[in-house]
Order: structure tokens, then sequence, then C-alpha cells
């Protein structure tokens, strides 16, 4: 199986790449494809998936604590 990858961009979308399988609360199946975006501002017209609504409308720049090395 193909690692997953979810990329936090800056003032967009979560980038997701590799074999996922996404699913709603009902668990019924999205169609995707191998990398898709999924919204997280709340402003795109086509839920889960980003629709670029967010350009100028939503700053989140989100980074992972660098750990030192000992």
């Amino acid at each position: 199986m193909a690692k997953v990858q979810i990329k936090v961009n800056d003032n967009g979308s979560y980038r997701v790449s590799g074999d996922v399988e996404l699913i709603d609360a009902e668990g019924n199946v999205f169609e995707t494809k191998p990398s898709f975006s999924l919204c997280r501002c709340g402003l795109s017209k086509n839920k889960p998936f980003c629709d670029g609504s967010h350009k100028g409308n939503f700053e989140s720049c989100v980074r992972a604590e660098k750990k030192e090395v000992e």
C-alpha cells in the first residue's frame, strides 16, 4: 500500500495524496482521484473538496514543531 500524505497548505486546503478512501459520516464513499484537496476554510461550494473559494478570504499557516536531535 502506498504511503498517504496530507499536506497543510498555507492559507488553503489540505492536499491529500496516496491510496485513500474518503467516506462521509454515514459511510458513503466519495469518488476521489489519486491526489485531491479538502476544504478547511468552510467556503467551498463543493465540500468536502476545495474549490479555491479560500483565496483572499482565509489565512492560516500551520507549522509542525521542529524536534531537536539529541
